[in-house]
């Protein structure tokens, strides 16, 4: 099984459950290509360095895995047929170098996803801070 990074773009007219959706649609496919799903990275909504069917923004998503080579015909497949994907790209890791710098990328992007959210100080504190000053 060799190593691969699929980068994909969904339009930012999608609300956050439809993005959910059709993130899960493209792990779908991970599992019956029988491809092991090692990292995701949801990077979030960010502009585009141009335009893509008239979107300027798009909400990017890396997903970190290891597949067969004949598998990535069918994800690419299903990613060209979703018409909520506006761009996507795949690349394979094969040389050791290019290997010890895919276990970095995955480690980092399992470190993002285990980290909690910064939470934003309660409400009532900002109101106690104010009276008191």
């Amino acid at each position: 099984m060799n190593c691969y990074e699929t980068l994909f773009v969904v339009k930012p007219t999608l609300t956050e459950e439809e993005t959910a959706a059709e993130i899960a649609k493209i792990k779908d496919v991970l599992a019956k290509v029988e491809a092991e799903l090692l990292a995701t990275d949801d990077m979030g909504m960010r502009r585009l360095a141009y335009p893509v069917q008239k979107n300027d923004r798009g909400y990017y998503t890396v997903l970190f895995y290891k597949a067969n080579g004949d598998a990535i015909a069918e994800i690419e497949r299903n990613l060209k047929i979703n018409e909520e994907v506006i761009k996507f790209l795949t690349v394979k890791y094969v040389k050791n170098k290019e290997i010890a710098q895919f276990d970095k990328l995955v480690a980092a992007a399992g470190k993002k996803a285990e980290a909690p959210a910064p939470e934003a100080p309660a409400p009532e504190a900002k109101a106690e801070e104010t009276t008191e000053a």
